[in-house]
């Protein structure tokens, strides 16, 4: 379904430690933009909905609604570098129109 690289599942343990959120879930959101885009959200989450989907991925439990099931599904979340010094976590998700596989 989903899958959390090393280096992202690294980033977001060292987030909810550091927010103190150890414990909580992942929560990943996901809506289509009007150009066929994706907009992505996540964030730790004590919440269970009714239709949640719970998986395990890089050692990190995810939270994903019923909703975001569908548009996530093959999604690959990384951490990576863009700019020297400037990290970000980015959705590698086939279903996004604006998606370029890697080379």
């Amino acid at each position: 379904m989903i899958t959390i690289t090393p280096a992202a599942a690294k980033q977001i343990s060292a987030s909810a430690s550091q927010g103190n959120m150890g414990g909580l879930s992942m929560r990943i959101a996901a809506r289509p933009n009007p150009d066929g885009s994706i907009h992505y959200g996540m964030g730790f989450d004590d919440q269970q909905l009714e239709g949640d989907l719970h998986i395990s991925s890089g050692g990190i439990d995810v939270v994903i609604s019923e909703a975001s099931k569908i548009l996530l599904e093959g999604t690959t979340i990384d951490y990576v570098e863009l700019e020297p010094g400037e990290f970000q976590f980015i959705f590698m998700n086939p279903n996004d129109a604006n998606y370029t596989p890697p080379a």
